[in-house]
């Protein structure tokens, strides 16, 4: 049996198709599909396919920096948030990079200023590579440690 990756309830990730070097991200077993907050975002073709333009703020609490990020629309659905709301949104595919693991993930595009976390990490993404060990906090390290991956 191959031994999977222990990842705890928040770790570190970066979107490198997106230009995002590191990002805090809540893990989400319940949810089925990623979600990161994006604002702006509009429906634009690129050679004859539809793509997602949008902006983001990786730093929670902080306009600063601003990534404008451009990315191919896989799909629209209606996503339930945890507060029963039910939303459509666009679905587009990027590669995450959490730990040692580099991966392509379908991502949902939403606001999630509100929320305490500007990713959202479903169980599509994890599956397969990870266990998640609910009392962990940043098990794979953090920015400026000096085993930091990511």
């Amino acid at each position: 049996m191959r031994s999977k990756l222990i990842i705890g309830w928040r770790e570190w990730a970066a979107l490198p198709d997106l230009g995002v070097d590191h990002i805090k991200a809540k893990i989400d077993t319940g949810a089925k599909t990623s979600a990161i907050h994006a604002y702006r975002v509009k429906k634009i073709m690129k050679e004859g396919a539809p793509w997602a333009e949008f902006r983001l703020h990786p730093v929670q609490k902080h306009k600063r920096p601003e990534i404008r990020c451009e990315a191919p629309i896989v799909d629209e659905r209606a996503v339930r948030s945890s507060s029963g709301h039910e939303e459509t949104r666009y679905v587009v595919k990027t590669l995450l990079k959490i730990g040692p693991i580099t991966r392509p993930i379908e991502l949902t595009l939403t606001n999630r200023d509100d929320m305490g976390f500007r990713m959202l990490i479903g169980r599509q993404a994890l599956k397969g590579f990870c266990l998640v060990d609910s009392g962990l906090s940043y098990g794979l390290g953090e920015p400026g440690d000096p085993n930091f991956n990511c």
